[in-house]
């Protein structure tokens, strides 16, 4: 289009395309709260725990993690931050995308959060 020297015509297609993935990423970010005020009444309830919202934020900015540096970075007691992730697991609000096994710890995925960042259905 600029070689044909219609510069209007070429920031025309080019911020049309730069609106639509403002678009895009509104309705994601919009989808994201959404989910996040859903998962914080349902994590509160599913762990009774004090230490409930401290581990979903931990959960939804990383989304994908090991088990070991769920227990290990979030300040949770160990105890404690092994049975919201069995809780959570159980509930499905947690997925394994690896099984963790002897000294492997298991790598842990929130499908929720994976399907919305994705724009499809992870697993």
């Amino acid at each position: 289009m600029s070689r044909d020297g219609n510069w209007t015509g070429w920031c025309r297609f080019f911020l049309t395309g730069v609106k639509a993935q403002a678009e895009r990423n509104h309705d994601k970010a919009s989808a994201i709260l959404a989910l996040y005020e859903r998962m914080k009444r349902q994590v509160a309830g599913l762990t009774r725990s004090q230490f409930a919202i401290h581990a979903l934020d931990w959960i939804f900015a990383k989304p994908i993690f090991k088990s070991s540096d769920f227990a290990a970075s979030t300040g949770i007691p160990a105890p404690t931050a092994k049975c919201i992730l069995g809780v959570l697991h159980a509930a499905e609000v947690l997925r394994n995308f690896v099984l963790g096994g002897g000294r492997q710890a298991a790598v842990l995925g929130f499908p929720a959060m994976l399907d919305i960042t994705e724009g499809r259905e992870v697993f």
